[in-house]
């Protein structure tokens, strides 16, 4: 039988830059600095590779963000593209080295993201150009609408159908800062409690300014080769098992549901191709923009029945220790997010899992990751499924 993509490659090489407010460095300048240190992780010199993936940048004025980059390191890939799918950007573009590889139009792909959100753009810039970006033009930015706006609608909605309280939703950000304060890389490290949450600016309600994502001066890469070139890696592998996408609409004004999105169907397809279920799942990297979107994706991964999402982190079950530990590097919300970075930093974590060695962060037992990013408004969907040795 035919697994589509399972077992035929792996992610060899991670490296985050440095995090938070990099003032001294462009975009550009934070990409090639995670790249070399995937590299330095995976034992590769840039000849090494004939592919490169990245998405786009709101602070680097290129068209062609692909090619630029490429120039900028000194890369003359064979295989190269700019992809823009929001936030599912890093997961898909996973997707499409691995397809790639596997079709042997490459043999080695670099991907990486990275912005210097937080000291190239101001707050309200960054909120502006992200409310421009994917608001209709037509519908709905005449109306003044924000990117916090649109997901508190979706909390607004799902709290009115499920019935998940407000201090529920708070342990989310509380879960993914204590998370954070045992990775040296975080951009925000200091505890906080519910009361903090609940207590901290309010932005668009029910959403306060600790259910929002960071703005970091990012950037993340990793790279991906075939199984058989793996093994001679100096990294350890983590083998792609599964690969599963789903773009439901594009635009809030045409989603079906506010409470119901398209990460049901691209976790199935992805454990299908993985021959593995949600209970096969040892720990999970789960985008969250803002607090309402894990326990979404929680339940649509199908780790928990729909509207238990938010009792799942009240109880602890996405603690380190807990049942399924999520987003054991911080997430978003308190890890680090600059455009498609965020997303991307879930896929280094998850191999850094599978990898083992991380004290205190260790997930014990941790032999199959699942990452999900989703871009948009909950619009464009991917999931994704590692392991630490071919299944």
């Amino acid at each position: 039988m035919d697994h589509g993509l399972r077992n035929k490659t792996a992610i060899v090489g991670i490296g985050e830059s440095d995090i938070g407010k990099v003032p001294n460095m462009t975009g550009l300048g934070l990409n090639a600095q995670a790249a070399r240190r995937a590299l330095d992780d995976a034992g590769m010199k840039l000849s090494d590779i004939d592919g490169l993936l990245t998405a786009y940048s709101f602070t680097e004025p290129y068209f062609m963000l692909g090619t630029v980059l490429c120039e900028y390191l000194g890369l003359k890939p064979r295989y190269c593209s700019s992809l823009i799918a929001g936030g599912a950007s890093p997961a898909v573009m996973l997707g499409h080295a691995a397809a790639a590889i596997a079709a042997g139009m490459a043999n080695t792909v670099l991907v990486c993201t990275g912005e210097n959100r937080a000291t190239g753009l101001s707050r309200d810039a960054a909120v502006s150009a992200l409310a421009a970006a994917v608001g209709h033009p037509y519908y709905e930015n005449h109306y003044g609408p924000s990117i916090p706006g649109c997901y508190a609608m979706i909390a607004r909605r799902y709290i009115h159908e499920y019935g998940i309280t407000r201090d529920q939703l708070a342990q989310v950000a509380v879960t993914t800062r204590r998370h954070a304060g045992l990775h040296p890389n975080s951009h925000m490290k200091a505890p906080i409690s519910v009361a903090d949450v609940l207590n901290s600016k309010p932005i668009a309600s029910p959403l306060n300014i600790l259910d929002c994502c960071l703005i970091s001066d990012a950037a993340g890469a990793f790279i991906v080769t075939s199984a058989e070139r793996a093994r001679d890696c100096k990294g350890k592998p983590a083998y792609v098992l599964g690969v599963g996408e789903k773009h439901t609409h594009e635009f809030i004004v045409c989603a079906e549901s506010l409470t119901q999105f398209g990460a049901e169907e691209s976790g199935r397809d992805a454990y299908t191709m993985a021959g593995v279920g949600p209970a096969d799942i040892d720990v999970a990297q789960l985008y969250d923009c803002f607090s309402i979107v894990p326990v979404i994706e929680l339940e649509e991964l199908g780790f928990c029945k729909r509207g238990e999402g938010g009792a799942f982190y009240a109880d602890g079950h996405a603690d380190i220790g807990g049942k399924l530990p999520i987003n054991t590097h911080g997430g978003m919300l308190s890890h680090a997010h600059a455009g498609a970075t965020g997303g991307l930093l879930g896929i280094i974590e998850a191999v850094a899992q599978l990898r083992g060695g991380l004290g205190a962060r260790q997930v014990e037992g941790a032999e199959v990751a699942l990452v999900h990013n989703e871009g948009g408004v909950l619009s464009s969907h991917c999931t994704v499924i590692l392991a630490n040795s071919p299944r």
